[in-house]
């Protein structure tokens, strides 16, 4: 046992993860479809593309990679989950596994990552539906999509659930659709269409065409496609039976989620050359004008709205629990405590919309200048938040295990965490090697050491004992 260690005190068997009466109405299909609709963005239906252009086929590569060890950190965020239900989620595990200053770094670094992910969210779908209606100012449409979010965040969590859950299946009903068509114009079975072979798949420039520089490029682009997939774990906490709602929900999304992306990938690079500019432009309507379907194009830009809508929606929800649980243990005002008759905490809520539709005005206002040293902030804040994580399992679980509360458990442990912390690393040096992406690991580097200055302003003030594990 570490000196850490023998300075925390010994864990109770009082129930885990107090939620102080959040409300309890998620279900498992909810998280999810949570979980899917974070993780399902414009990331997948707009980013892929650069991706592809990076790698060529080869970026099949990069999502294996990034999504094997999206698995493993799911895995082990499933494993404390199970054992300590928290609405503050991998906060509160960094905070009871790492120390006080993790907790208050984590928990605000990725409130702070959400925030301006809903800023571009909603500045995203409300140019869409802007260019559909030139008429309307874009920033009304803006306002309209925020005040009616706020609205649904603000009714109690099952009926956010539910309108996350249908928000969420029709991306998922799309995508499915788009993967049966896709395997059938592979197979040439459309009319006017012929079987694809592997032309495109290996016959412009090989599968590799920039070689283990290609795939290593893809890999930065497409390991951040995965964020959101975390929410479910902050979820659950609202949930009638917590353990067993992580457990399930967290395979259910995996899995989903895997297929997802490399199916859709797998099919665009064989439909159509990686280096043809359609895919990059516009990968899943590139590919369904090869169907010769009439109105795919506007029908994709439907989509993506919901998609981004989808996002913003289940974000707001991450944000305002992050920030109620963090207040909750002491790291934030006591007022984002209050909480509704149904369980919602309000000013949570609000204070998560208010600065999510401050970074709106950023993206219009200051798209050049400061927004740009933010969103560089953002791009790496995940990478950050899955090594909180993997930290926080190396040291919390043989007290776990002690405590007999494992019902998930990681994989081959202690090697495969390790491996994946490696894994971890592995991106950072990628990182430094690539200059905008060097840019955006020292913005987040210098932005998580002043959350961390803070954490230790805030450790001053408060001079509680640390937390045991319930």
């Amino acid at each position: 046992m570490t000196h850490a260690e023998e300075q925390q005190p010994t864990p109770s068997t009082t129930e885990a993860g107090d939620t102080s009466h959040l409300g309890h109405g998620l279900k498992v299909r909810h998280l999810t479809m949570m979980g899917l609709g974070s993780a399902i963005g414009a990331g997948l239906f707009l980013g892929t593309g650069v991706g592809i252009a990076k790698a060529g086929p080869a970026v099949l590569v990069s999502y294996v990679i990034a999504g094997i060890i999206v698995i493993a950190v799911m895995r082990m965020l499933g494993e404390m989950g199970a054992a300590i239900p928290a609405s503050g989620s991998f906060s509160h595990y960094a905070r009871i596994g790492i120390g006080e200053w993790a907790g208050f770094t984590l928990g605000w670094l990725y409130w702070f990552m959400l925030i301006m992910v809903l800023g571009a969210e909603i500045t995203g779908a409300s140019e869409i539906v802007h260019s559909w209606m030139p008429g309307v100012p874009q920033w009304v449409v803006a306002l309209t999509f925020v005040t009616f979010f706020a609205a649904v965040n603000l009714s109690k969590v099952r009926n956010f659930g539910e309108f996350e859950f249908w928000f969420a299946a029709l991306k998922v009903t799309v995508i499915v659709a788009f993967l049966v068509i896709g395997v059938l114009l592979v197979f040439g079975l459309l009319p006017d269409t012929d079987p694809v072979g592997t032309t495109n798949l290996l016959d412009q420039g090989g599968f590799m065409p920039n070689g283990i520089a290609g795939i290593a490029a893809g890999l930065l682009v497409v390991a951040f496609a995965f964020g959101g997939i975390e929410i479910v774990t902050i979820a659950a906490a609202e949930s009638r039976n917590p353990e067993r709602s992580i457990a399930s929900a967290v395979r259910s999304v995996v899995w989903r989620i895997s297929v997802f992306y490399l199916g859709s990938i797998a099919i665009m690079v064989f439909v159509l050359p990686w280096n043809s500019g359609q895919l990059q432009s516009g990968p899943f309507v590139a590919v369904l004008d090869q169907a010769h379907l009439p109105y795919v194009a506007g029908f994709m830009e439907l989509v993506v709205v919901v998609a981004l809508l989808s996002a913003f929606n289940a974000n707001v929800y991450g944000t305002s629990r992050m920030a109620f649980a963090l207040a909750r243990d002491g790291d934030g005002p006591t007022a984002l405590t209050r909480l509704s008759p149904t369980g919602v905490p309000t000013n949570a809520v609000l204070v998560s919309v208010f600065f999510g539709f401050v970074s709106v005005l950023l993206n219009w206002l200051l798209p050049d200048s400061l927004l740009e040293i933010l969103l560089n902030a953002v791009g790496s804040a995940l990478l950050v938040v899955w090594i909180f994580i993997v930290v926080a399992q190396l040291r919390l679980r043989r007290r776990l295990e002690a405590e007999g509360r494992l019902t998930v458990k990681m994989w081959g442990f202690p090697y495969l965490s390790w491996l994946t912390l490696a894994a971890l690393g592995g991106l950072i040096v990628l990182m430094l090697t690539d200059p905008d992406a060097r840019k955006q690991l020292i913005s987040t580097a210098i932005l998580t050491l002043i959350i961390a200055g803070l954490s230790v302003l805030n450790a001053r003030r408060r001079r509680t004992p640390a937390p045991a594990l319930s």
